[in-house]
């Protein structure tokens, strides 16, 4: 797969809040993820208000979607994160969790969204993944 990460001089910095602007990829198969909460395999979620580790384990679980496709992180190209209420002011959660799984040269292009509620109250934040793989 060929990706290119592109952050125009005229944008803001994004790369040091865990994104970059945009990513063109090419690539055989894309590898679209429904968004992934903090659950594990028993629907145990860890410390139900603690948006850092809800990230953390919400990343993790992509991982293991896009391993099922035999791909790796570093095929995704896209997340779109959908956080509940105040916690949308808690950016520093995410961007930290975002860098430390992603790096700050080659993140791929994120949006956030605050939303009201997810399916289930103790879920804070929720990610939807897009990857490209060969």
């Amino acid at each position: 797969m060929t990706k290119a990460y592109l952050n125009p001089p005229d944008l803001f910095a994004s790369r040091p809040y865990g994104f970059s602007q945009a990513v063109v990829a090419s690539g055989n198969r894309v590898v679209y993820c429904s968004g992934q909460v903090a659950w594990d395999e028993n629907e145990q979620i860890g410390e139900p208000d603690d948006l850092a580790e809800q990230t953390r384990r919400s990343l993790r679980n992509v991982e293991r979607v896009v391993s099922a496709a035999d791909g790796t992180l570093a095929d995704v190209v896209s997340l779109r994160i959908y956080i509940v209420g105040d916690h949308i002011r808690n950016g520093a959660a995410i961007r930290v969790a975002l860098l430390d799984v992603f790096g700050a040269e080659s993140p791929p292009a994120t949006t956030w969204i605050g939303v009201a509620a997810l399916a289930i109250p103790e879920f804070i934040v929720e990610i939807e993944a897009i990857a490209v793989l060969e």
